[in-house]
C-alpha cells in the first residue's frame, strides 16, 4: 500500500493526517490478520527506516527529495523520485509484491508506472476527489488545480480497479472523471468499535476537567482538521444561537490548525458572535482521548461542505453519540437519519440549533439513539472491509 504524502502511522489531525492515515493502518491490520503480508510505503522525512506496526504490517519509508517535509502542493516535483524509489525496493528482476494499492492521488501518480513497467495489478483509492471538492467549495477556499483533475481522471483509466467509499464517490468517479463502471468497488471503511464506545463516557468527568468544562455544560464536538473545507465556523455560529438556552454548550474542535489565517478567522467570529468563552481549541487529540471526548458529547457535528464518506461520523455513532450533519456527498451514507443523527438540508446555524434542540428535549429518543446510533456503526466492520479488498485483490492477481 502507498501512501506517499502522508505516513499512515501519523496521528490523525495533525498536518496531512486525517481519516485516510486511520483507513490504511485499520485496513492494513486487518488484511494479515488474513495472512497477507502488508507493507505500506511512504516517502522520508526523515532517516529512511523499517520497522513493524503490526503482526504482518512494515512501515518502509524511502527518500525521494529532502528528508523533510514538503508542502503538499509540492509533492508532485518528487513524485518521479518516489516512484523510482518503490521500484528499487520491489525489485525490477523478481518483483516482492504481488500487487500495488495506491492511496490518494500523489501516490498513484507516482507508482502507476512503477507498475505497469512490472506488470503489477494496480488499484486506486482517492479518498477525496477535486472535482468533490471543488463542486462544494467553502467560500474563501482556494479550488484544487487543474493538475490534479486531470491526474485523477488519467488514473481511472489507468489503474486496474478503483476502490470507492461511498455510492457519493462514484457518482463523481463516473460524471466528472468517466471512470469506467467496471473497474469501480464500493467499500465502505470500518469503524474500531472495541475502542469507540459508550463505555468511554466514564472517563468524561476526568476529560471536563482537563479542558475546563463545567460538569452541567452539554459538550458539542467537531473533530478534523482546522480547514474552510471542515466549516469549523459553522460550528461556531451553530454554538451561539444556542448560547441563550440553558444549559447551553461548549464546542470543542479537535484538530491541528493549518491554516493560520482561516484559525483567526474563527477566534473573530466567536467574539463577534459573543462565545468566545464558550469555544475549546484542542488540537489534535490522540484515538483513546478522542474516543473520549465522543462518549462524553452530547452531539458530534460533520459541518464539512463535502465528505467522500465521513469516518468521523462512525466514530461517533460507535460511542453513542448522534451526529448532526449537512445532508450531502458521502455523509447521507454514514449518517442514517433519525438512527445515528439527523441530517440537515441546510447550513442555517438555526436550522442545526433546532436539530439538537429537539433531540435534547426528547429524554426518550436520546435513550434510544444511544443505542441505535451504536448497531448503525457497528454494521460498518474493518473485518469487513478487508475481506472486500481480499477478494478484489485476489481477483486481479488471478
Amino acid at each position: 500500500m502507498v501512501s506517499m504524502h502522508t505516513s499512515p502511522a501519523d496521528p490523525p489531525g495533525i498536518g496531512d493526517a486525517g481519516g485516510m492515515n486511520v483507513a490504511i493502518l485499520a485496513l492494513a491490520t486487518h488484511l494479515a490478520r488474513r495472512g497477507v503480508e502488508v507493507d505500506l510505503l511512504t516517502r522520508a522525512t526523515a532517516e529512511p527506516e523499517g520497522r513493524q506496526l503490526a503482526d504482518g504490517v512494515t512501515l518502509r519509508t524511502l527518500a525521494a527529495g529532502p528528508l523533510a517535509p514538503i508542502e503538499k502542493n509540492r509533492l508532485v516535483d518528487v513524485a518521479d523520485a518516489f516512484g523510482e524509489a518503490v521500484a528499487t525496493l520491489v525489485g525490477r528482476t523478481a518483483p516482492r509484491y504481488d500487487l500495488l494499492h495506491s492511496h490518494y492521488w500523489l501516490s498513484g501518480l507516482a507508482t502507476l508506472p512503477v507498475a505497469i513497467e512490472l506488470g503489477l495489478p494496480f488499484v486506486q483509492s482517492f479518498h477525496t476527489l477535486a472535482a468533490m471538492k471543488n463542486r462544494m467549495l467553502a467560500p474563501g477556499d482556494v479550488p484544487e488545480h487543474e493538475g490534479r483533475l486531470r491526474g485523477e481522471a488519467f488514473l481511472c483509466n489507468q489503474a486496474d480497479a478503483i476502490v470507492a467509499g461511498s455510492a457519493a464517490e462514484v457518482g463523481t468517479l463516473i460524471d466528472d472523471l468517466r471512470a469506467p463502471a467496471e473497474k469501480l468497488w464500493v467499500i465502505p471503511p470500518g469503524v474500531d468499535d472495541e475502542l469507540f464506545t459508550p463505555d468511554r463516557a466514564r472517563n468524561g468527568t476526568a476529560l471536563r476537567e482537563r479542558l475546563g468544562i463545567p460538569p452541567d455544560r452539554p459538550i458539542l464536538v467537531i473533530a478534523g482538521r482546522v480547514q474552510p473545507l471542515k466549516d469549523q465556523e459553522l460550528g461556531i455560529r451553530i454554538l451561539s444561537e444556542l448560547s441563550m438556552v440553558a444549559p447551553s454548550p461548549i464546542l470543542v474542535i479537535a484538530g491541528e490548525a493549518t491554516d493560520v489565517a482561516y484559525r483567526a478567522r474563527l477566534d473573530q467570529a466567536a467574539i463577534l458572535h459573543n462565545v468566545e468563552a464558550d469555544v475549546r481549541f484542542v488540537g489534535a487529540l490522540d484515538r483513546e482521548t478522542l474516543a473520549d471526548l465522543l462518549a462524553a458529547a452530547e452531539c458530534t457535528l460533520v459541518t464539512s461542505y463535502s465528505e467522500t464518506f465521513g469516518l468521523v461520523a462512525l466514530e461517533s455513532a460507535a460511542s453513542g453519540t448522534p451526529v448532526v450533519a449537512y445532508r450531502g456527498t458521502g455523509l447521507v451514507e454514514s449518517v442514517s437519519d433519525g438512527e445515528s443523527g439527523y441530517l440537515v438540508d441546510s447550513r442555517d446555524p438555526a436550522d442545526w440549533a433546532a436539530a439538537i434542540l429537539s433531540h435534547r428535549m426528547d429524554g426518550g429518543r436520546v435513550a434510544a439513539m444511544r443505542r441505535t446510533a451504536r448497531a448503525f456503526a457497528t454494521g460498518f466492520t474493518w473485518a469487513t472491509a478487508a475481506a472486500s479488498h481480499l477478494a478484489l485483490y485476489e481477483s486481479l492477481v488471478r
